[in-house]
C-alpha cells in the first residue's frame, strides 16, 4: 500500500506550478471543443454513405488517372509504331502530351444543346451593351441639344439686352439731336404705358412686315451709332476720333472680359504673365495697344484679374 500512493508532501504535491493566468482554462476549453468538433466532421465525412454519383465520379478518376499499358491492343500499335510513353504527338513533336479529358454531361439535354446556349447568353450580352451604348449616345445627344438650345436662349436674351440698350443709347443721342423721330421705327424704345387695341394691331401689322431678326436689327442699329455718333454700347463711351473708335470691332470688349473670365474659372495657371513685343507683330500691337490703354486707364484690368499680375513693361 506504501508503496503504491504517493505522499501527500511528497514533492509531486507541493511543487506543482499550476497556470492561473486569467483566461487560460476558458482558452484551453475552446480548443478542446474546437477540436473534438473537428474530429467529429472528420468521422462524419468517413462515414457518410456517398451517392452512386459520387461513386460514379471516384472510379472514372481512378480509371483516368492509370496509363494504358501494353495489354492494350491501341496502345500496343501506336507502341509499333515508334510511340514512346510521354511523348507529344505529331511528327514535329509538337502536339499534346495528356489525353483529352471527358466533358461529362450532367444534365438531360442533348449534343450540342449546351453550345447554343451559351452562344444565346453570348448575343443577348452583346445585344445588352449595344442596346445599353446606344441609349448613352441618345442621352449624350439630347444633353447637347439642351446646351444648345439653352445657349441659344441665352444669346438671344443677350441679343434683346443690347438692342434695348442700343435703342436707349440711340433714342437720347438723336433727342440731344434735336430728332423728333427715329429714323427707323424700331430705332427708338417703344413708349411704356397702356395701349388700345387699334395700337396693338399697328404693332402685330408692323412686326408681321418686319423680316428683319434681333440681331440684324441689333447689328444695323450698332453700325448707325458708330457712324453717326462715334458711340460704343459695350464700352459705353462715345469718341471724339474716328481713328480710336476703329482699334474697337464691335462687341470686342464682351468679347475680351469673356476670354478673361474664362481663363479664370479655367484655373489655367496659378499666375499669368502678358508680355506684347511691338517688334514682333506690329498689326497685333496697333490694334490691342488702344484698348489695353482705356482698360487700364478705366481700371478694368485690376477688378478682373485681382490674383493675376500682368507685366508689359513695353507699354
Amino acid at each position: 500500500m506504501e508503496d503504491t500512493e504517493e505522499d501527500y508532501m511528497s514533492d509531486s504535491f507541493v511543487n506543482v506550478h499550476q497556470d492561473v493566468r486569467p483566461g487560460m482554462p476558458m482558452l484551453r476549453r475552446v480548443k478542446e471543443t474546437f477540436k473534438k468538433e473537428e474530429k467529429q466532421k472528420e468521422a462524419n465525412q468517413k462515414n457518410r454513405q456517398k451517392s452512386i454519383k459520387e461513386q460514379e465520379q471516384e472510379q472514372r478518376d481512378s480509371a483516368l488517372k492509370i496509363a494504358l499499358g501494353n495489354e492494350n491492343k491501341g496502345f500496343a500499335m501506336l507502341q509499333k509504331m515508334g510511340y514512346k510513353s510521354g511523348q507529344p504527338l505529331g511528327k514535329s513533336g509538337e502536339g499534346i502530351i495528356e489525353p483529352i479529358p471527358l466533358n461529362m454531361n450532367k444534365g438531360r439535354s442533348g449534343l450540342g444543346h449546351e453550345e447554343v446556349k451559351k452562344r444565346k447568353v453570348e448575343e443577348n450580352l452583346e445585344n445588352y451593351k449595344r442596346k445599353l451604348h446606344m441609349q448613352k449616345q441618345v442621352e449624350k445627344q439630347a444633353t447637347n441639344l439642351f446646351k444648345m438650345r439653352m445657349k441659344t436662349k441665352q444669346e438671344e436674351l443677350q441679343v434683346k439686352r443690347d438692342l434695348e440698350k442700343s435703342q436707349k443709347a440711340c433714342q437720347q443721342l438723336d433727342m440731344q439731336k434735336g430728332f423728333e423721330l427715329p429714323r427707323e421705327a424700331w430705332f427708338w424704345l417703344r413708349p411704356s404705358g397702356e395701349k388700345d387695341d387699334v395700337e396693338k394691331q399697328e404693332e402685330e401689322e408692323e412686326e408681321e412686315e418686319d423680316d428683319l431678326s434681333a440681331s440684324d436689327k441689333l447689328q444695323t442699329l450698332t453700325a448707325y451709332l458708330r457712324d453717326k455718333y462715334l458711340y460704343c454700347i459695350w464700352c459705353g463711351t462715345a469718341y471724339e476720333e474716328v481713328g480710336l473708335l476703329s482699334h474697337f470691332p464691335p462687341n470686342l470688349t464682351t468679347w475680351y472680359m469673356k476670354v478673361w473670365d474664362h481663363l479664370i474659372m479655367e484655373k489655367l495657371t496659378d499666375r499669368m504673365q502678358l508680355r506684347m513685343n511691338p517688334a514682333k507683330s506690329s498689326d497685333f500691337y496697333e490694334k490691342w495697344f488702344p484698348f489695353l490703354d482705356f482698360l487700364s486707364k478705366e481700371n478694368l484690368l485690376v477688378t478682373r484679374l485681382p490674383y493675376y499680375e500682368i507685366v508689359n513693361p513695353e507699354i
